[in-house]
């Protein structure tokens, strides 16, 4: 079975990559760069739930989308593109289904879906939502700036920044939305990702601009209420600390901090911080495979990595890649 690692990247005037960097990865977790395909800002990576189908935002002011095909080795090729409706996208997901992909575009204000054949391609876009208003943060909460698009059993979750909300929407069999819940989260959080804590009614987000970690309960599908506010890190806020990507495993949740330049670890039982992790300027996006994490360190132009520890004191390894903003790991058979 061959590991591999796909790394987008900001291109152009947004950073100095050139697009999907791939890596193998050994058995000892090492990280070995075998392959570039050139691509505009493909900032946010997903994988189809059941094909061999990659999908990258193209994060520029018009907006796109790529679909691309993974080959036996890993070798990836363009199958198709398309405008996402909104300026800057920045997250992607496939229903679990596999017949839609979702999209989040920031500067845009807008979720979008397109439709996908039975073979992974970009069919249409069968859905825009245009979100409207503002919060307290005038530098940052202008506009509705969605996020993050989170799909659940026939719905969507949109993410927004700008407005302090969560939109949700029911998701027909024909790939239209309809509103189904706003939920409110604190003044000035500025929301930028939703996970949903499995076996569970709670939900956590990252709140970017406050710097903090919001639990939430999902009272009703797609309706969520604020049951505590935590801190996102364990270091004093002496500089301004911008919350980027959260994960969980097992009972443990990580998150990175910009600014802080950390990884955070955790307890999700205690609902409290128990570890930061050094991890290279400006983290972005990671991954945790077998122990390790894999970190888009986006200003030490590299993936770091570290093996988790309950000190969080791990040794940093550097992968150099140019301005890399997303990790994924992809077992091929």
């Amino acid at each position: 079975m061959a590991e591999l690692v796909f790394v987008g990247c900001y291109t152009g005037d947004a950073g100095n990559g050139t697009g999907i960097t791939t890596f193998s990865r050994s058995a000892t977790g090492e990280l070995h760069e075998v392959a570039s395909l050139a691509l505009e800002s493909p900032s946010w990576l997903t994988r189809h739930p059941s094909l061999p189908v990659l999908y990258a935002v193209n994060e520029t002011t018009t907006g796109g989308v790529t679909a691309l095909s993974i080959g036996d080795s890993g070798e990836l090729s363009v199958l198709g593109t398309a405008e996402t409706g909104g300026a800057h996208p920045c997250h992607l997901a496939v229903t679990p289904d596999g017949r839609f992909l979702l999209c989040a575009n920031y500067t845009g204000g807008s979720l979008a879906v397109f439709s996908l054949s039975p073979t992974g391609e970009l069919e249409s876009r069968t859905a825009l939502v245009q979100h409207e208003g503002s919060g307290p943060r005038t530098d940052r909460q202008e506009a509705a700036h969605v996020h993050m698009a989170v799909p659940g059993p026939s719905m969507v979750s949109a993410v927004d920044l700008g407005t302090d909300e969560i939109r949700s929407y029911t998701l027909t069999p024909s790939g239209a939305v309809e509103l189904l819940a706003v939920s409110d989260l604190p003044p000035g959080t500025g929301p930028r990702q939703l996970v949903r804590r499995p076996g569970t009614d709670l939900a956590y987000v990252v709140g970017e601009l406050a710097g903090t970690v919001v639990t939430v309960r999902e009272t009703s599908p797609g309706a969520f209420s604020v049951v505590s506010v935590t801190p996102s890190t364990l270091k004093e806020p002496s500089v301004p600390n911008l919350v980027a990507h959260l994960e969980l495993a097992d009972s443990r949740m990580y998150v990175s901090n910009r600014g802080p330049d950390c990884v955070t670890e955790f307890a999700l039982d205690e609902a409290a911080a128990v570890a930061d992790q050094p991890c290279g300027a400006n983290p972005r996006h990671f991954a945790l495979v077998d122990g390790t994490c894999y970190v888009a360190a986006q200003s030490e132009d590299a993936i770091t990595a570290f093996t988790l520890t309950a000190s969080g004191d791990a040794e940093l390894r550097y992968y150099p890649t140019g301005s890399p903003t997303f990790v994924l790991p992809v077992s091929l058979p």
